[in-house]
């Protein structure tokens, strides 16, 4: 089994990838780049059985942990030319791929910058339909929290892959990703879906649900 994206930029591969050319119905080819498992903890979501990681054609997705830009690069194909992805890493030698694979898929838009301070990118980022993290910090949890905040539209979803040791080396996975969630669901996040990711990545696991920010009463004057 394999799984493909559209490719945005036809002709092009962006970490060595493989593509795939297929007849299109008005004779023209359409081609497809392979999405490895072994290197995208999203596409081992999917692998796993996930139908739905709520990223689709026109969405705007905020993508913390950015790194080279390699699962961005499949996003980007996914969310298509209405679609918008806003990539943040922190590293600036990796955010110098990212600004490189952003010059042919144009859209994305780069930031190099601390998830932990997204008021840092407040005048480049708009509202989203999703916010996916990957961060593999221990306080991940408060990072996709303040983001979703201030980015992510009432009702639109949060996607978080855990790393476990990352939080905590001591604990079991198990324990570790239902302390996660605990965090998640008292700021009121209603989980969909979880699931672990082997045989891809060991002790990890990518929950996923919908975010609803409080309404703030209006005070009494």
């Amino acid at each position: 089994d394999a799984i493909c994206t559209l490719n945005l930029v036809p002709g092009e591969s962006v970490y060595q990838e493989k593509r795939l050319s297929v007849d299109g119905p008005d004779g023209t080819k359409i081609e497809y780049r392979l999405w490895n498992p072994f290197r995208s903890k999203l596409a081992a979501a999917v692998m796993g059985g996930v139908d739905d990681i709520y990223i689709a054609p026109g969405k705007k997705v905020l993508y913390l942990g950015a790194a080279s830009g390699t699962t961005v690069s499949h996003v980007a194909d996914m969310v298509g030319k209405d679609g918008i992805v806003y990539a943040v890493e922190f590293s600036h030698r990796s955010g110098r791929d990212l600004i490189n694979m952003a010059k042919k898929r144009t859209n994305v838009v780069p930031i190099v910058e601390d998830a932990r301070l997204p008021q840092k990118y407040r005048m480049l980022v708009g509202m989203v339909d999703v916010v996916f993290s990957d961060v593999a910090q221990p306080d991940q949890a408060r990072i996709i929290l303040l983001n979703a905040e201030m980015f992510l539209k009432a009702g639109g979803h949060i996607v978080m892959s855990i790393k476990a040791n990352c939080i905590d080396s001591t604990a079991n996975a198990e324990s570790v990703f239902a302390s996660e969630l605990e965090k998640l669901k008292k700021e009121n996040f209603k989980p969909r879906w979880q699931i672990t990711l082997e045989p891809y990545e060991r002790d990890h696991a990518v929950v996923a649900g919908i975010y609803r920010p409080v309404k703030k009463k209006k005070s009494k004057k």
